[in-house]
């Protein structure tokens, strides 16, 4: 299993957020699909207003706040995160990046765990490619946050590389 996925479904655990049995593959609800398609459209909202902004940092935490979302639709089926390559390159243009977001987000409305598996690598790809950040550092920190039930935002900044 996806190690970030373990830590998401660490947190549905804690919480007592509901999920399927690792490995038996459940289909979602259309009302759970609404859910989910809520939250992120929520968490991308985040996202383009940091771009909007300027904030790195607040890019950062919002690409990882919707790889954390999109693993809740992995984890409430019971089903395994899947690699997907992602083929955007740094291009330039702000609006390459808010367009493939953007359809990720969309194509998760099938409701599928590969939909929601393509939008967390797209996420990794662009803490890496976008930002120049640790993927996995940023994940841990705010997985440790929503654990620990803290308000205030995690500081983020000590994962961007030189």
């Amino acid at each position: 299993m996806n190690k970030h996925l373990k830590l998401v479904r660490e947190f549905h655990n804690a919480f007592s957020f509901p999920q399927a049995k690792h490995g038996v593959n459940e289909r979602l609800s259309d009302m759970d699909i609404v859910m989910n398609q809520a939250l992120l459209m929520d968490k991308g909202s985040a996202v383009f207003k940091a771009i909007k902004a300027g904030d790195m940092v607040e890019i950062l935490a919002g690409l990882i706040n919707l790889a954390y979302c999109a693993l809740s639709g992995v984890a409430m089926q019971g089903d395994d995160a899947t690699d997907h390559p992602v083929t955007w390159r740094h291009d330039g243009f702000i609006l390459s990046i808010i367009r493939i977001l953007s359809d990720r987000i969309n194509n998760c409305t099938s409701g599928n765990s590969d939909d929601y598996s393509a939008l967390y690598c797209l996420c990794a790809h662009l803490t890496s490619g976008f930002t120049n950040a640790d993927f996995n550092k940023a994940f841990q920190i705010i997985h440790d946050g929503k654990m620990s039930k803290e308000v205030k935002t995690s500081d983020l900044s000590d994962c961007f590389f030189e």
